[in-house]
């Protein structure tokens, strides 16, 4: 806003304020004193610039923006660990600590015979992907074989400040209260691994709703993790007494969405010296991009639509593609669509 504002011009201006019979060539007494002033001017309109910047949720750098959502009582997810299942042949001792690569794990929780949850030490969603053999980091009598098998809950990294801006400009849109839809989803997304939510009212009858989640990583729940959810948010047993996060008087049950295996089918035209074998890998790769785009806004989506379009533009980019007609998904030439509790998965791609 002052940044087109020059220090030249700020001296200019304050020598134009002085009387016409006073000296104020450059070197005189007047110019002198005035000249360093225009400097600290121009320094305080480069702040006033700078807070004019931090004043506002879409400007405001992470720093400044964490203090505004604040007061909309909204504070940015803090990061989380991975939680993973174990397999020991033995039943180890809670709180035993393990290696794998470079992270460290401790066992949390028994679940049956030799099986524990397993949480990593290092926040963040760098434990999502590690499995594989453990080693203790302190002996264990009688320990023979110990091994990451399974991911339970999906670790995230802190919130994002894309994210945590939209959160913000949101909350002015319309208020979370009393268990209405916004309420249930801002609550709902606060719980570890969630990565998606879609609210259904009424779906067994009055005072009934039904959450299904999609997780962290953009795919179906884990089975502890939708226990821990259906824990958290409104406990088997006692549904409806306003024990979790649900407003007394809701009974809430969770579900997780549910995968459908897409098969493409392309007929590409390739240049001289290229084949399927040279794009097969990239193209797998593009299809599991758009199926990741289209899972980040299934949330707001009442349906998923998968389109031919997609495909064919998209490939066709690749080097050593001419063309790309007659696309078949799913064995039919037509977009497919897909049911709102329903996220797509890459089947089998044939080129």
């Amino acid at each position: 806003m002052f940044e087109h504002i020059e220090q030249a011009q700020l001296l200019e201006d304050a020598l134009d304020n002085v009387k016409t019979d006073v000296d104020k060539r450059e070197g005189s007494i007047i110019y002198d004193s005035l000249a360093p002033s225009s400097v600290i001017a121009k320094e305080l309109y480069i702040a006033m610039d700078g807070m004019i910047i931090e004043m506002f949720g879409d400007t405001a750098s992470r720093e400044f923006l964490i203090k505004l959502a604040r007061e909309r009582g909204i504070v940015p997810n803090p990061a989380t660990p991975a939680v993973l299942r174990g397999e020991f042949n033995i039943d180890v001792p809670i709180g035993a600590r393990f290696n794998l690569e470079e992270l460290n794990y401790v066992v949390t929780e028994r679940i049956g015979t030799g099986v524990f949850k397993v949480e990593s030490e290092t926040l963040g969603d760098i434990g999502n992907s590690r499995f594989g053999t453990l080693i203790p980091i302190e002996y264990i009598d009688g320990l023979t074989s110990a091994a990451l098998t399974e991911l339970l809950i999906p670790g995230e990294d802190e919130e994002e400040t894309e994210s945590l801006r939209k959160q913000y400009l949101d909350s002015f849109d319309s208020q979370a209260f009393g268990g209405n839809r916004k309420d249930y989803k801002e609550k709902v997304h606060k719980l570890q691994g969630v990565g998606g939510i879609k609210v259904y009212r009424a779906w067994q009858g009055g005072c009934t709703v039904k959450l299904v989640i999609m997780d962290a990583l953009y795919q179906p729940p884990s089975l502890t993790l939708l226990d821990e959810l259906q824990t958290a948010i409104d406990p088997l047993g006692n549904q409806g007494e306003g024990l979790g996060i649900a407003p007394i008087g809701h009974v809430v049950s969770i579900f997780g969405v549910e995968e459908v295996p897409v098969d493409v089918t392309l007929n590409i035209t390739y240049q001289d010296g290229y084949s399927w074998d040279d794009i097969e890998l990239s193209t797998q790769d593009i299809i599991d991009e758009y199926f990741l785009e289209l899972k980040k806004n299934w949330e707001d989506s009442t349906f998923t639509v998968i389109r031919i379009l997609q495909f064919e533009t998209r490939i066709s980019e690749l080097e050593g593609v001419i063309d790309i007609q007659d696309t078949l998904i799913n064995g039919l030439p037509q977009n497919l669509i897909l049911n709102e509790d329903n996220i797509p998965v890459r089947g089998e791609v044939i080129g």
